[in-house]
């Protein structure tokens, strides 16, 4: 994907599906990396092997959206503002301090200030999202044109059965795979 940061991995697949992995970076900047306890506690809350477990995408024909990114960095799954997306149980901020265990992150005073969360959520936090907005429209933009040449064929013509017989296929692959269809493209 042309003009999309180093920090942001997008492969591009050929189905109606997005996959993002948030949390399977190991990438820390050294201006960070320096100011922190350790560099094996700061990747500690990593999702280690979720791209293992979802190999399988690819044969799904989706689009997988990755960041190279430590979630220690920023993590790129939180709400912009900061704000707990699970109240009252063990989680992290936007650019947090402490583990999920509650370990500290950074040596004493070394935190990111508010100016820095802020400099993190414009540099790194913001083109995710960006990546992931463009690919969702992008795969929008391809469904509303497979429709559009779907509604052009002929009720009996070879396509509509072909295209038909694709969609169900594409569904059967869905399915195998463990997953669910939104009702919105059934």
């Amino acid at each position: 994907m042309t003009g999309t940061p180093s920090h942001i991995e997008v492969d591009r697949g050929n189905g109606p599906l997005l996959v993002s992995f948030p949390h399977t970076g190991t990438e820390i900047p050294a201006e960070i990396e320096d100011r922190l306890v350790s560099p094996w506690r700061a990747r500690k809350d990593t999702d280690w092997w979720i791209e293992r477990l979802y190999d399988f995408a690819d044969k799904l024909g989706a689009t997988v959206v990755r960041t190279g990114l430590s979630r220690t960095v920023i993590d790129v799954n939180r709400d912009p503002s900061g704000a707990s997306l699970y109240p009252g149980q063990a989680t992290t901020g936007l650019c947090p301090d402490s583990t999920f265990d509650g370990e500290p992150l950074y040596r004493p005073g070394e935190g990111p200030s508010p100016a820095e969360v802020e400099a993190r959520r414009e540099r790194y936090f913001a083109p995710y999202h960006g990546a992931l907005r463009s690919e969702i429209a992008r795969l929008r933009t391809d469904l509303a044109a497979a429709e559009s040449r779907l509604a052009g064929l002929a009720a009996d013509s070879p396509e509509l059965k072909k295209a038909k017989d694709e969609v169900a296929a594409l569904k059967k692959r869905i399915h195998d795979a463990g997953m669910s269809i939104p009702t919105t493209l059934v």
